[in-house]
């Protein structure tokens, strides 16, 4: 797919990491895909994502994406790619990129905590979802959500989130961060099937998760992921709409 490149204001972290990845959630990743290979393929596909850092370059594709198949509000975003400065080793500093969303966890400490039902996990599929028509705008899900992946949307005063592009997946298409990946980065597909390309990829690769330490069994997963950055969650996102020109900024519209 051909794809206009843009430039982006990011906004920089600087963190100092080794050379040491952490494989934290490798160990339930394997057992995920040696349960498909033993033909525990199920009635319907379980849906996860393997973002692999080695290929992202930060181009903020998938974060335009996502605003736009979504409608997603001004200031918002389900998805987004931070954006850090590292120093490895003591050497030169590095731009790392981290794309973020909802982690779809098996375990989520979103639904439970919610006291209308209106956070729930999908049957079958997996996906984490809200119930807008429920959803009383408490925010106890934003404040449990271990991978900030959670906002108010302040235009439906709901709970908003990543849902894997539930809409388009019922569809029989990708989730539209994934499809307009320019580095082939972000790569989703069935879990449940030995032959998809997120199984062999967990397979074939060491992965790791973020916040393993919370024990909430994501469905996404991360090659290349440095141990430093396992815990990094939280952050500005590197893209920010433009809400005003340059001109009307500076007092200066015509």
């Amino acid at each position: 797919m051909d794809t206009t490149r843009r430039h982006f204001l990011g906004s920089v972290g600087q963190v100092t990491i080794g050379a040491a990845a952490t494989v934290a959630g490798a160990n339930h990743a394997k057992a995920k895909t040696t349960s498909a290979t033993d033909g525990n393929t199920g009635s319907s596909p379980h849906w996860g994502m393997v973002v692999d850092l080695r290929k992202c370059i930060g181009c903020q594709a998938c974060t335009v994406a996502c605003v736009m198949e979504n409608a997603v509000p001004e200031d918002s975003f389900r998805t987004h790619v931070s954006v850090y400065e590292v120093l490895q080793d003591g050497g030169d500093p590095a731009m790392v990129m981290l794309p973020r969303l909802c982690n779809h966890c098996d375990e989520p400490p979103c639904v439970p905590v919610c006291p209308v039902e209106a956070t729930y996990k999908q049957e079958g599929t997996g996906e984490v979802l809200v119930d807008a028509s429920r959803c009383v705008g408490c925010a106890y899900c934003v404040q449990a959500c271990p991978y900030d992946a959670r906002f108010i949307n302040h235009e439906t005063q709901t709970a908003d989130k990543c849902t894997f592009c539930f809409h388009r997946t019922q569809a029989g298409l990708l989730p539209a961060c994934v499809e307009t990946c320019v580095g082939g980065a972000r790569n989703f597909g069935d879990l449940n099937d030995p032959d998809s390309i997120v199984s062999k990829m967990l397979r074939e690769n060491e992965v790791s998760v973020l916040r393993p330490e919370m024990h909430t069994d994501p469905n996404v997963y991360y090659i290349g992921l440095d141990e430093a950055l396992s815990g990094r969650v939280a952050g500005e996102a590197a893209y920010r709409p433009p809400l005003v020109s340059d001109l009307e900024h500076h007092g200066e519209s015509r």
